[in-house]
């Protein structure tokens, strides 16, 4: 888990909590993601997504996605691209604070299939001392770019490979509609979403798939919160696309 402390654990996690309590389970102490909190919750069958957003931070469109986000009470995954980071500490702290996962997108967004181990470790880690530097300790999961791995990138990942299971392709016309579309079509419990916040209408289908999903009875998790409420050890090198509720609890 992430050391910066016991932020962003309020009214979200408060939501969170009464959110699972939807049915029978058996009741079980988790650590949240973001803090050092524990709660007692009810792991019944209640409806898990991950939202999760690569290529930011963009201060505009991240800013009042963050802002959206808050007013509804969900969680949600950042992978950052270290280039981008200089600048915008405060708003990826306001992140961490708000019980968001923080995690890295390489320093340049390059493909790291393309990489020897010096520069992975480069792209990788120099975006995690970035992150370190003013967020204190934390593992910082990667999401490679495009989604491509292989063998070394597996060996040298330090930690669990986020990839994802619902991709509406958010970046290829912008159309809003479409975007929301694509992923109230497809979604089911436990997947992982991806979209990107460096874009307005990005941004704009976000916050209309969590209204949508939350109608339907959906809870926003954080990926490292998706997995531990489902009872999955993050492995390092391991790539995670989804995490569903086993066939005889479904």
């Amino acid at each position: 888990m992430r050391q910066y402390g016991l932020r962003g654990v309020g009214l979200g996690l408060l939501s969170l909590c009464m959110a699972l309590a939807l049915g029978p389970g058996t009741p079980e102490e988790i650590q949240m993601a973001g803090g050092g909190a524990q709660v007692e919750l009810d792991t019944g069958p209640a409806k898990l997504v991950a939202l999760t957003f690569d290529d930011g931070p963009r201060r505009s469109t991240t800013r009042r996605l963050l802002d959206g986000l808050e007013l509804r009470e969900a969680n949600a995954t950042f992978f950052l691209v270290g280039e981008r980071i200089e600048g915008c500490e405060d708003l990826i702290e306001e992140m961490a604070e708000a019980g968001h996962q923080v995690g890295v997108h390489t320093f340049n967004h390059v493909l790291v299939t393309e990489l020897s181990r010096e520069d992975f470790d480069l792209q990788v880690g120099k975006t995690r001392a970035l992150l370190t530097d003013f967020l204190g300790e934390g593992e910082f999961w990667l999401r490679p770019p495009y989604g491509i791995v292989d063998d070394s990138v597996e060996r040298w990942a330090d930690g669990p490979l986020v990839l994802w299971s619902v991709d509406p392709e958010d970046w290829k016309d912008r159309d809003t509609d479409r975007i929301v579309a694509a992923v109230l079509e497809h979604v089911q419990d436990g997947d992982i979403i991806l979209m990107h916040d460096i874009y307005e209408s990005s941004v704009d289908a976000a916050l209309r798939i969590v209204d949508a999903l939350t109608s339907q009875g959906y809870v926003f998790v954080t990926v490292e919160q998706l997995m531990d409420l489902r009872g999955v050890e993050p492995e390092c090198g391991v790539c995670y696309r989804a995490c569903p509720l086993p066939e005889e609890e479904s």
